[in-house]
């Protein structure tokens, strides 16, 4: 799993957060949905949109068909509860793309942990691990 955004200065309003994650082709179950919880940072990324979170196979430079995606943002909370109604299958790669009205008005590093959520009854979560996120100040000169 991972994370890339190309738009890291303080107050971007065109920023987007590509967050891509490969299945394992042994994994047992199609990913339902995932959740994003920022855990770190000097200020709250976001808040960001349910309404304009997307979803797409393959990774950000490699756009593949885009899959629907239902999304749920808790401000409060700091995180984003994202689910595939057709669910993706294991040995296929998702971005999932969150859209904040703008970065942080912050410079800082900010830590996203992002967890797995299997198809299937009674699902058995799965941490995939901590994401970095960089903002820079803007220098002008």
């Amino acid at each position: 799993m991972d994370l890339v955004s190309y738009r890291t200065t303080v107050g971007d309003p065109s920023a987007e957060y590509f967050f891509s994650v490969e299945l394992d082709e042994a994994a047992g179950a199609s990913l339902a949905g995932l959740l994003i919880r920022q855990s770190e940072g000097p200020d709250r990324a976001g808040p960001f949109s349910a309404e304009r979170t997307r979803a797409f196979l393959g990774r950000p430079r490699s756009r593949g068909d885009a899959i629907p995606v239902e999304a749920e943002v808790s401000a409060h909370e700091r995180e984003v509860r994202v689910v595939f109604p057709e669910p993706v299958a294991p040995g296929s790669t998702v971005t999932v793309v969150l859209k904040p009205w703008s970065n942080p008005s912050v410079a800082g590093t900010y830590l996203f942990q992002v967890t797995a959520f299997p198809d299937g009854p009674n699902p058995n979560p799965t941490p995939l691990g901590s994401a970095r996120l960089r903002i820079y100040e803007r220098y002008w000169r």
